[in-house]
């Protein structure tokens, strides 16, 4: 790889100014080195983003990977983006847009940027520290997907009461109207072998909040192996009526795309009938 440059993109999408464990999951000599690619979903992190960074990078360089990052602006109002390109390395590229569109949106344009054997989507605002890189990697010998999930037993998670009851009740809501049983599907930190990912950003459809249940709602359709992993997290008790909101809008869309328009089931036999998988781990 030649690195990546840091350039302006015009187009209708009103592109941003410039764009600039356990051991089982490191490399070693005698075998290839694996290329992991981060995608980073930004929105207003001005305060965070580089450290957040930072630690990614170190961790991916102290472990032996050959790694891209690429960091999304997702149209923040803040200095995320100018903040971003602090940073001089040219496996990280800095790309954005003018308005907020969701996580959804923002990892699909980040997708098109990336050619790692692995892919990781993390939040990019420090909760969830990146040394889970290498044991999620590693669960990736038998799994197609590794997700962080809050509760299980050898997580430690700092959170309020009324996240906790907001958290449980979704989950509620997630099983009866999608029928996806992980423990977790919204915590910030999930890592792909890189063909299923590419398999399951062709068929969704989700640009906001719900972005997550959308992926295991897929993902349980091609019938992928998920790794349900411990992760450390502290959330604060800061939420937002309207994400609530938004969320609900989402989950409602994926059902009625799942079981009464059956959108998705019919992309995935289309897929089917014309996929032919590029890269094996």
């Amino acid at each position: 790889m030649n690195g990546f440059s840091n350039q302006r993109q015009g187009s209708t999408e009103s592109v941003r100014p410039t764009e600039s464990v356990a051991t089982e999951g490191r490399p070693n000599a005698a075998s290839h080195v694996p290329k992991v690619s981060v995608i980073m979903p930004a929105y207003n992190v001005a305060g965070k983003i580089v450290d957040t960074i930072r630690l990614t990078t170190k961790h991916l360089k102290q472990n032996g990977y050959r790694y891209e990052m690429v960091i999304v602006d997702d149209g923040s109002t803040d200095d995320t983006f100018t903040e971003a390109t602090r940073l001089r390395d040219p496996h990280i590229r800095v790309v954005g847009y003018e308005r907020n569109r969701g996580k959804g949106y923002a990892v699909r344009f980040g997708s098109r940027l990336v050619s790692g054997d692995f892919v990781v989507v993390m939040d990019s605002d420090g909760n969830i520290t990146p040394d889970l890189i290498v044991r999620y990697i590693g669960a990736l010998k038998d799994h197609d997907i590794a997700i962080a999930s809050k509760w299980h037993p050898e997580s430690r998670v700092s959170t309020p009461l009324m996240r906790r009851i907001l958290s449980h009740s979704f989950h509620v809501l997630v099983v009866l109207l999608t029928g996806v049983r992980v423990s977790d599907t919204q915590c910030g930190f999930k890592v792909f072998r890189s063909g299923a990912f590419a398999k399951l950003i062709s068929l969704l459809a989700v640009k906001h909040y719900a972005f997550d249940v959308e992926v295991l709602t897929v993902a349980r359709l091609m019938n992928l192996r998920i790794a349900e992993l411990p992760v450390r997290l502290r959330l604060s008790s800061h939420f937002s009526a309207k994400k609530v909101v938004r969320v609900l809008v989402d989950l409602l869309g994926i059902s009625y795309r799942l079981h009464v328009i059956h959108w998705y089931q019919k992309n995935l036999k289309n897929l089917n009938a014309t996929y032919r998988p590029i890269i094996r781990w």
